[in-house]
């Protein structure tokens, strides 16, 4: 892989070049602040088998979330309905991308789409290795994806949150959020860019 991830133009600021390895934080979306979650750092890295390891660390007091427990059966298709970490990923040039769901329950799911919420067939990939942790100081959680599981060359990745709080409530965190009501599927919060192997 590269070892600088680039920001995407957009119409928002632009996001800081960082160093390879990078740990970027998450912004809640401003229409309803997390009173429970302080803060969301993702950090990224390369694996030596071309893969990318990615840490979700939520800092915030436990108690006041609803988390998924291990061998908790959540349906698979709605992991996002929960509090789950997600990331998105879509190759430059092209409008498919596909979305990935990791539970703290360690359960994952993988969507592709052709364009902008196009839903096509789900994708065969082999299974990214989920570890997660808890304590009084929040929740992290370490999804290591294989190679074949992102697109060769360059990429484009957004990084997101869906946090459940206690009343069911959920709070919405990303690393660029486009304009109007959350939305992790616009192309706007595709914020990074990575490049994968090259076939």
């Amino acid at each position: 892989m590269a070892v600088t991830p680039s920001p995407v133009p957009s119409a928002s600021s632009a996001l800081p070049s960082t160093a390879w390895p990078c740990a970027l934080l998450l912004q809640c979306h401003p229409a309803a602040p997390d009173p429970c979650v302080r803060g969301i750092q993702v950090a990224l890295a390369a694996t030596d088998e071309g893969g990318l390891a990615v840490t979700w660390r939520l800092s915030g007091d436990p108690a006041g979330m609803r988390i998924p427990q291990a061998g908790q059966a959540l349906s698979r298709d709605r992991l996002w309905a929960h509090t789950c970490c997600e990331l998105f990923v879509g190759a430059a040039g092209g409008e498919a991308y596909r979305e990935f769901n990791f539970s703290p329950g360690g359960q994952w799911m993988a969507f592709d789409f052709a364009s902008y919420r196009q839903r096509v067939a789900d994708p065969a990939l082999p299974a990214p290795c989920i570890e997660v942790g808890t304590d009084a100081a929040g929740l992290l959680l370490k999804a290591v994806l294989p190679a074949a599981c992102l697109p060769a060359g360059e990429y484009h990745l957004a990084l997101t949150a869906v946090v459940e709080l206690a009343d069911g409530s959920h709070r919405y965190w990303a690393l660029r959020h486009p304009p109007g009501h959350p939305d992790f599927h616009h192309r706007d919060g595709f914020a990074l860019v990575l490049k994968g192997p090259t076939p």
